[in-house]
């Protein structure tokens, strides 16, 4: 079994990941973002590192993908490769910040990419005002992302919900985190455990 978490930056994917391996007891793969050699870069200057950002973050993710399917255990997975070229990579283009060349460049690779891996069996999006995104980060503390533009989240949240709506590969949950604080209510993460064995299993329906 194949679950991946979606969202913005700060929506909470890490912390629901790690909630659910735990109460499941399957196995966590989790998104290195502090091991991306560009990340600091980017947010400094997007525009020279765009490109070279994505590229790294779509080759790690086709290498858990692989390893994913590869493996037999049960896994919870801290955000999609979707994501990487559906929301970031799209994105940076329509600002400005990736040229139409890198762009298409990247979406040919990914597109390869895509034809030689399976959908996660459960797709579960965290929904997310700015304002709640904002103050999570904020919270979290992460100095590279102190930079991060308001108009940056804004644009990746309005290509998520088109995203969503329009994904056909599988099976959707979608759960909104400005209501929902499973990370400090227990009560509110049972909500999301019988939603998610209702999506899995037909339970609690």
């Amino acid at each position: 079994m194949h679950i991946a978490i979606a969202g913005n930056i700060g929506s909470g994917k890490t912390t629901l990941t790690r909630l659910l391996s735990k109460h499941y007891n399957w196995d966590a793969k989790y998104e290195d973002v502090d091991e991306n050699p560009y990340l600091a870069d980017f947010y400094n200057d997007m525009q020279r590192w765009s490109f070279n950002l994505q590229i790294y973050f779509l080759k790690e993710r086709f290498k858990g993908i692989v390893e994913i399917q590869k493996s037999l255990d049960n896994v919870v997975q801290d955000r999609t490769i979707y994501e990487d070229a559906r929301i970031f990579a799209s994105n940076l283009h329509a600002m400005g910040l990736m040229s139409s060349r890198d762009f298409e460049n990247y979406n040919t690779l990914f597109d390869l990419m895509l034809s030689l891996v399976k959908a996660p069996d459960l797709l579960i999006y965290l929904r997310s005002s700015i304002p709640n995104l904002v103050s999570q980060i904020h919270k979290r503390g992460r100095e590279y992302e102190s930079s991060i533009r308001i108009d940056y989240l804004s644009g990746l949240n309005d290509r998520y919900e088109k995203w969503i709506e329009g994904y056909k590969d599988g099976k959707v949950l979608i759960i909104d985190v400005d209501e929902n604080k499973f990370e400090d209510r227990p009560e509110d993460l049972s909500i999301v455990i019988d939603r998610i064995e209702a999506q899995l299993h037909g339970l609690f329906k």
